[in-house]
């Protein structure tokens, strides 16, 4: 008898909505990397969910990107932030997207699944106190942060996108991510 293999489905935030900004480009390279099994999705239109209302949260009115946000996320068995920070938080996107995510409180599309965040920064400490916000926020919407994904990787020195180190960390957190199981939600 043999052992059928079930992709293990990824979600990615990118927290910057620039086009060619540093974390897209870390997200798509992890996408490009994912060793076989492994499917990395990076979903889109963040920036198109208006901010979270609770009025505009009514199956007669939620905004239709806010609806594909968590179906796409309703769909991943995992899901990694990758984030720059901004003014020493998380980016507002970011943050509108946890946001509709959480809702209805403890049964949202991201409760019991394994979350990380991962990013970098052109400062010293990498995007730290963002990471540690969007894991915060991610845990108390319902997901099962996986600390230990975290990798907040300083820009200062270092190409991020070609050197080795900072790829098999990387690599290495997406690693613990996929081998970490779902919670019931």
């Amino acid at each position: 008898m043999s052992t059928v293999h079930v992709p293990v489905h990824v979600a990615v935030l990118v927290g910057s909505l620039r086009a060619d900004s540093l974390n897209r480009r870390l997200a798509e390279t992890l996408r490009e990397a994912a060793p076989a099994g492994v499917q990395l999705d990076i979903v889109d239109e963040l920036g198109e969910i208006p901010f979270y209302n609770e009025d505009l949260d009514t199956p007669a009115s939620i905004p239709a990107a806010a609806e594909r946000l968590r179906a796409a996320i309703a769909s991943a068995d995992r899901v990694l932030a990758v984030t720059p920070e901004y003014n020493g938080s998380v980016p507002a996107v970011l943050s509108n997207a946890l946001d509709w995510l959480s809702r209805p409180y403890g049964a949202g599309a991201i409760a019991g699944k394994p979350f990380g965040v991962v990013g970098a920064t052109p400062t010293p400490y990498g995007g730290q106190w963002a990471h540690g916000a969007a894991a915060r926020s991610a845990g108390i919407a319902g997901a099962k942060v996986v600390e230990e994904v975290t990798v907040s990787q300083s820009a200062v020195g270092v190409d991020v996108l070609t050197d080795d180190g900072v790829r098999d960390r990387l690599l290495a957190a997406l690693a613990l991510l996929v081998r970490t199981e779902p919670t019931a939600a």
